[in-house]
């Protein structure tokens, strides 16, 4: 869910004048937190996140596998950007919980899935957003910065920086768009959210599709998200045009064995 972006850009506007970045009541929700929310301090990114090993679970189509539970140590800032994310996603569905942490972001993402079928997920995790970032802010953004090279550059870098706390540790690689390297795909080495929830099908009802429908329609760069199923990596590759659901591998993916929600998530059944 990489579309926090907006309010750091209004509130570090100097960034933009140079390149040189690339090396519990749904009423009472207050834009202030976004602040908050996206400034967490530079020397913490790359922290959070030691892997514990465990016994072979269950992989996609019945395979086993070892696999690492990675355990995170948020800090404040982390706190704040989760606790801020998870009410407005528990104001958009209106089913609330008294969890806390990062515990209650899934929670009320699993409450989406067990309660509402798949496109209403994607509908509802786009209300979220619109609740947490105006559509008025967003577009100052995108007349800001017009989809360019540095534009999906600058954003790679900013999702890398500010939001392993959603996703887990990241980093910036290339890929060739129009002919040429540029600098715009986030790698995401272990998403947490996949992690927690061990469903594919939120993964895709609950990030990827609405995450990459939401950056294109309100900051007006193409956003295609490309997990890996298997050692739960994912790519976000800013610039990339998503193709149609009936057309996307990653929805013709079967869930694990041992999905919370325990449901079919292929193509059918998710469009």
């Amino acid at each position: 869910m990489s579309f926090m972006e907006a309010t750091h850009f209004l509130r570090s506007r100097s960034l933009f004048l140079t390149p040189s970045h690339r090396s519990n009541t749904p009423n009472k929700l207050k834009q202030s937190t976004v602040a908050a929310v996206l400034t967490r301090p530079a020397e913490n990114i790359g922290r959070a996140a030691k892997e514990i090993s465990v016994k072979p679970a269950d992989s996609i189509a019945g395979i086993s596998k070892s696999t690492t539970t990675t355990v995170y140590n948020d800090n404040w800032f982390d706190r704040i950007a989760i606790d801020y994310l998870s009410k407005n996603v528990q104001a958009a569905t209106g089913l609330w919980n008294r969890k806390s942490g990062y515990e209650s972001l899934v929670e009320a993402a699993t409450a989406a899935a067990r309660n509402f079928d798949p496109l209403k997920q994607r509908e509802l995790v786009i209300q979220a957003l619109d609740r947490a970032f105006p559509r008025l802010i967003l577009s100052l953004i995108r007349m800001l910065l017009p989809e360019s090279q540095f534009a999906r550059e600058y954003f790679a870098v900013f999702t890398t920086l500010f939001f392993a706390w959603l996703v887990g540790p990241c980093e910036v690689r290339e890929s060739e768009l129009n002919g040429r390297r540029e600098k715009n795909v986030v790698h995401i080495k272990k998403c947490r959210f996949l992690e927690e929830t061990n469903c594919v099908g939120m993964c895709n009802n609950l990030c990827k599709i609405p995450s990459q429908t939401f950056i294109k329609e309100s900051l007006g760069v193409p956003l295609y998200m490309v997990p890996n199923f298997e050692d739960m990596s994912c790519e976000m590759i800013f610039g990339h045009e998503a193709p149609a659901p009936m057309d996307d591998p990653t929805l013709k993916q079967p869930c694990y064995k041992l999905c919370k929600i325990n449901r079919r998530h292929n193509t059918k059944c998710s469009s």
